[in-house]
């Protein structure tokens, strides 16, 4: 298990915008710093992904020094700048999944921003640190939150799983194809990818470290219709589900990558790191 390595970390500041490549994260209570903190909502405060609004893959999202730029990648459109401390501008209840908790839009103008975009009303939320959601009791400890990620606060998923689904996709074509075929990590929006060990050897992981922090495995991640569409150009498809059903299904669940509790609450992870599994 010695050769397991930290190859990647990834946050999405914005619930299913565009991610973030960074070589150290701190770990908080909900996840990773600035890891879905935001999100964008519907009249009804419900959460939208892109699952129904395929643009949203095409947002692309930076951190600044006082907050986050928002652009889009094939339009010529102005960039939106979101604070870091911005004061509430209106305080509601929101939807995610079953789960309902308090968060906060920052400005109309961000609001009208995001409208134009996606050619419906819609609002940009905030989900302050006094605001609470539980994760899954069946799998977290009472008072274990998360943020607006779909269920639990971190994702890691191994490159030998990527690299063996790719290798069943590129078997069903010429080589010429190779390139069009092969799926991205990005589609399966982890937030720690890891170097080393076996294909989906994570699914197993119920205790490990990275560096000096320790985290819990606690549940196979279930892939929906998210990972068919293309991050680079928002067109969807039917794979990697198609490829991944023929392997990868338990019941009517499809599984790829590991949900995660982080325990060392306040440390800090850096790409390189070691990872010690301590419990399979």
């Amino acid at each position: 298990m010695n050769n397991l390595k930290l190859s990647e970390i990834w946050i999405y500041p914005i619930k299913s915008l565009g991610g973030i490549s960074t070589d150290t994260a701190k770990i908080e209570r909900r996840g990773l710093q600035h890891d879905r903190r935001w999100m964008l909502v519907d009249e009804r405060g419900v959460f939208l992904t892109q699952r129904n609004h395929t643009e949203m893959a095409l947002l692309r999202v930076e951190i600044k020094e006082n907050g986050l730029e928002v652009s889009h990648k094939t339009k010529k459109l102005t960039p939106i700048h979101i604070p870091f401390n911005a004061e509430p501008f209106e305080h509601l209840k929101v939807q995610v999944w079953d789960d309902e908790c308090e968060a906060f839009t920052i400005s109309n103008d961000i609001n009208h921003w995001f409208t134009d975009i996606l050619g419906m009303n819609c609002r940009l939320v905030y989900m302050p640190d006094s605001s609470y959601r539980q994760i899954d009791i069946r799998y977290a400890a009472a008072g274990e939150v998360t943020s607006f990620a779909d269920g639990y606060p971190i994702l890691i998923l191994g490159q030998e799983a990527l690299n063996k689904l790719n290798s069943k996709l590129i078997s069903e074509t010429c080589p010429m194809d190779r390139a069009a075929k092969a799926i991205e990590m990005n589609r399966f929006r982890p937030n720690l990818v890891f170097v080393g060990g076996e294909p989906n050897e994570e699914d197993n992981w119920t205790q490990f470290q990275i560096g000096n922090a320790s985290f819990l495995g606690v549940k196979p991640c279930a892939r929906c219709v998210m990972t068919t569409i293309n991050q680079n150009n928002g067109m969807k498809g039917s794979e990697p589900l198609k490829t991944l059903a023929t392997y990868r299904k338990k019941g009517n669940k499809i599984l790829f990558g590991q949900n995660v509790i982080a325990q060392s609450i306040g440390a800090e992870i850096q790409v390189g790191d070691r990872i010690k599994v301590i419990k399979s």
